[in-house]
């Protein structure tokens, strides 16, 4: 039997994980009203390459403040070369659809994307997140609001976010620039830039940069 506690080994076990449906934490949805989503084609859907940089060596921690609960969580998620289900499982609970309650994993190297930005940024605030996973029904729902407010939608119907493979965040001790920056030079997936609703979107889909109000 699989000890649950360690999920994952690095290398080729994130791909096992990916197949198996475990790689990940969580997400959830939400964003605000009128907020453009991530252009997405089927190429987009085709996963990057590893990162330029690969995360730095030791335990793997993240901390996230939930904008749309007020939920805060801060877990070590890797540790001494695997991926800690427990800490999969928080972060899939805390970073949950709050519409519809519903939970979904986040891929492990979304996790490590954003693990390895907050290191390199030094950064001492938790990813403030304004949506991750959304669910089919929560993301249908925000493509007709936008489009209601736009004359069309901005919100991508086939989106990474219900995937599991993107997050729209910030951090409150770096400039907006700064992170979308640092992850554009990371090269490990699409990076968008949203100045005036105040995120950068972060996936793990094929390399691309836009940027959306």
């Amino acid at each position: 039997m699989m000890d649950r506690r360690r999920l994952l080994s690095a290398g080729g076990g994130v791909i096992a994980a990916a197949t198996m449906g475990l790689s990940t934490g969580l997400a959830f949805a939400a964003e605000s009203p009128g907020e453009a989503g991530e252009p997405v084609s089927v190429d987009d859907l085709q996963l990057a390459p590893t990162p330029l940089v690969p995360p730095p060596p030791g335990p793997r921690r993240l901390a996230f403040h939930h904008l749309h609960t007020a939920e805060d969580l801060e877990v070590v998620y890797w540790q001494d070369g695997a991926y800690v289900w427990d800490g999969l499982m928080q972060v899939r609970k805390v970073l949950r659809d709050f519409r519809s309650g519903e939970e979904h994993p986040i891929d492990v190297r979304l996790l490590d994307v954003l693990f390895t930005l907050h290191n390199q940024l030094g950064s001492s605030e938790p990813f403030r997140i304004i949506s991750a996973f959304r669910s089919p029904a929560t993301n249908e729902a925000l493509a007709d609001q936008s489009a209601q407010v736009n004359g069309k939608s901005e919100v991508a119907k086939k989106s990474l976010h219900m995937e599991g493979k993107a997050m729209d965040v910030r951090l409150n001790d770096v400039a907006l620039t700064g992170l979308r920056d640092a992850a554009l030079a990371l090269q490990g997936g699409g990076v968008g830039y949203y100045a005036d609703s105040g995120f950068v979107h972060v996936d793990i889909g094929r390399v691309r940069t836009w940027q959306g109000t």
